[in-house]
């Protein structure tokens, strides 16, 4: 079972990874916000691709699924941290944040 402590330990520990807050929760990013931690610590939001997302939910929908709207169809979705195992929210953690990395420059 995964705690707000753990996403944020884990979060931190990624390169280049910085907290701050963000509206009522505290925002984990790098280029981009990658996960939001909610103020009860109990969930989390994830920012992942829409195949990331589609196959996160299918493989654990107990403990994943899309925010409702238009923030879930980019990508946006919720994970209950307490359905996770630290090594499951990890690899959650690592998809998003590789995906919130700097864009290449064009020249």
């Amino acid at each position: 079972m995964a705690t707000g402590e753990d996403l944020r330990r884990l979060a931190l520990a990624l390169p280049g990874t910085v907290e701050a807050p963000h509206v009522d929760r505290r925002a984990f990013r790098v280029a981009r916000i990658y996960v939001t931690l909610h103020p009860d610590a109990l969930t989390a939001n994830f920012k992942f691709t829409p195949e990331d997302q589609a196959l996160k939910c299918l493989v654990a929908p107990e403990a994943f699924a899309p925010v409702p709207g238009g923030w879930g169809r980019m990508g946006w979705t919720t994970a209950t941290l307490a359905h996770l195992t630290e090594a499951e929210l990890a690899l959650a953690l690592e998809t998003a944040w590789r995906d919130a990395q700097p864009k290449p420059k064009r020249r």
